[in-house]
């Protein structure tokens, strides 16, 4: 079995996060007990901004039994897909990355309407795992719940 990661979950253990870091630490864990971890390139260059030098991020990810899955064109077409059912339905509504409710927001100053974009990494990232590994184990629930219908996700608060 293939488990995907997601950034934020590198990032609750490498920061580490209070609140998340020992859950992270445990899904990643199991995740190595059942069979491989993988991570899409997008993740490599998110994490990349963490470290003062490559090798440092290449041991890190050793450190955690975690390979690079390069991309392949029907991964990164089904996030295209993907990308702009988005951006047809985003509309003026902003989408909570928990549980994908979605709620009108305007500006305090002028009034106008706020849009908050999930930028297309969020899109590269779901399309990744759905085609190329068995889970995601992501906090980013909602994004890929509503665009990702095969994607299986791993992460209970």
């Amino acid at each position: 079995m293939i488990t995907a990661v997601d950034t934020n979950i590198l990032l609750d253990i490498l920061l580490p996060d209070p609140e998340y870091k020992d859950t992270s630490r445990a899904y990643i864990e199991r995740g190595i007990k059942e069979g491989a971890l993988a991570i899409c390139e997008i993740v490599y260059s998110e994490l990349s901004a963490f470290f003062s030098k490559k090798n440092e991020l290449d041991m890190f990810l050793e450190d955690l039994s975690i390979t690079i899955k390069p991309s392949i064109r029907d991964s990164l077409y089904r996030a295209g897909e993907a990308w702009k059912r988005y951006l047809k339905r985003s509309g003026t509504e902003v989408q909570c990355p928990a549980c994908g409710n979605r709620a009108k927001m305007n500006c305090n100053k002028c009034g106008r309407s706020l849009r908050a974009r999930h930028i297309i990494s969020d899109f590269v990232i779901g399309a990744h795992a759905e085609v190329l590994a068995d889970t995601l184990i992501t906090r980013d629930r909602g994004i890929y719940k509503a665009y990702f219908k095969n994607l299986t996700l791993n992460f209970e608060d």
